[in-house]
């Protein structure tokens, strides 16, 4: 089954500001890490639960899996969660960043199982 990615205002405003503070250290790495972070997203359209659940996943009602983009130091973890056949990725946060909470996470309306 193809799934479909949605991602959300919170977690393409946290890309963009990556990309902006990598522009400002390294330009001519950012087109790159951004290019590569949105083939990374695209490929959840296959198969999204190979990736692990999330730290945070125990703290809500529903599962939070990780999708890990990145060398170390600099890994990105992108947030989704899987309704259906719909992917949305949550938030794309630095790997050295605290864990999320509960007031951090805006869960995407409820869908129907199938769109």
């Amino acid at each position: 089954m193809k799934y479909r990615v949605y991602v959300t205002a919170t977690a393409q405003r946290e890309a963009d500001e990556a990309y902006a503070w990598l522009e400002a250290q390294t330009p001519q790495h950012a087109p790159n890490w951004l290019s590569g972070l949105a083939d990374a997203i695209d490929g959840l359209t296959d198969f999204p639960t190979r990736w692990s659940l999330a730290r945070e996943s125990r703290e809500f009602d529903e599962e939070i899996r990780q999708l890990l983009y990145g060398k170390r130091p600099h890994i990105y973890r992108g947030l989704f969660v899987i309704r259906g056949n719909v992917v949305y990725v949550l938030h794309i946060r630095h790997g050295a960043r605290q864990p999320l909470r509960r007031k951090d996470v805006r869960f995407p309306p409820n869908q129907p199982k199938s769109e």
